[in-house]
């Protein structure tokens, strides 16, 4: 900041780019009242077992903004603005609510859904008690909801993370832990969080073919999950030759348009 600008100048620039940006003339205000009136949609993307039974193991859930039109903002568009006014711990608690509501009345054979939280979140001691009332409400058993912690929220806020692992097992929930390998493979956080599944990242997936350290990294990491009984979840899987490639190297579960796509969360109940 210069010796001439002031804070409150510096906040209303950075709210102009928002609304810019966004196309909203108050960013702050439209994302609130988009909280308070349910203006998202919620998609999910499967996540499929390769070994036996096979089928899909769980779906990722993917939360979208309703705009005029029926026109749908993905997350890119308005997550960094929900990180940006300190709202995105409420979204995760809007997903994860609407989520366990679906799960609770949805049929089909989808009995377990994955939820990203935010760093915001993590650091939120609430939010286990939150999630406990909104799986009683719904009638259902902890272990069907997965919650994902990104591997650099994790690294970042360590002491953070291993609390709220700590509170989200207390409850019976499971834990993801999001983009492992992106930094490097270490299995630190692995460890230190009690994880039940590694998401790897999907530039190291998508380079399986092309690069052998790439090959050699997964298929370390699906030893580690083998002998510590952590399910490996290969991400980005966009086509049939990496698949076919993961299933030489045994991964236990695919994730990727190569797979299936993201859809509407009603529809994949209804499949």
């Amino acid at each position: 900041m210069s010796e001439t600008e002031k804070p409150g100048e510096t906040t209303q620039f950075i709210e102009k780019m928002d609304a810019e940006l966004l196309g909203w003339a108050h960013p702050a205000e439209r994302l609130r009242a988009a909280l308070d009136h349910d203006h998202f949609r919620l998609h999910a993307q499967p996540i499929v077992a390769l070994a036996p039974p096979g089928g899909v193991a769980m779906a990722e859930v993917l939360v979208r903004l309703r705009e005029e039109e029926a026109r749908m903002l993905p997350p890119g568009d308005f997550l960094p603005a929900f990180k940006h006014y300190g709202l995105i711990a409420e979204l995760d608690r809007w997903v994860v609510r609407s989520a366990l509501r679906k799960l609770g009345e949805g049929g089909g054979a989808l009995r377990r859904l994955s939820v990203n939280v935010s760093a915001q979140t993590i650091e939120e001691p609430g939010f286990a008690a939150f999630v406990a009332m909104q799986l009683r409400l719904a009638a259902l058993a902890p272990a069907c909801l997965v919650i994902e912690i990104d591997e650099t929220d994790a690294l970042d806020r360590r002491a953070a993370a291993e609390r709220f692992a700590a509170g989200m097992k207390d409850i019976g929930c499971q834990l993801l832990l999001d983009g492992f390998a992106r930094r490097s493979v270490s299995f630190d956080a692995f460890k230190a969080l009690g994880v039940d599944y590694v998401k790897v990242d999907g530039t190291l997936v998508r380079n399986i073919l092309r690069s052998g350290s790439a090959a050699a990294k997964l298929k370390t990491i699906l030893r580690a999950g083998a002998a510590t009984g952590v399910g490996v979840i290969a991400e980005c899987v966009e086509d049939g030759k990496v698949l076919a490639a993961l299933r030489l190297l045994k991964a236990g579960y695919v994730q990727g348009f190569g797979v299936r796509k993201p859809e509407p969360i009603d529809d994949l109940f209804g499949s």
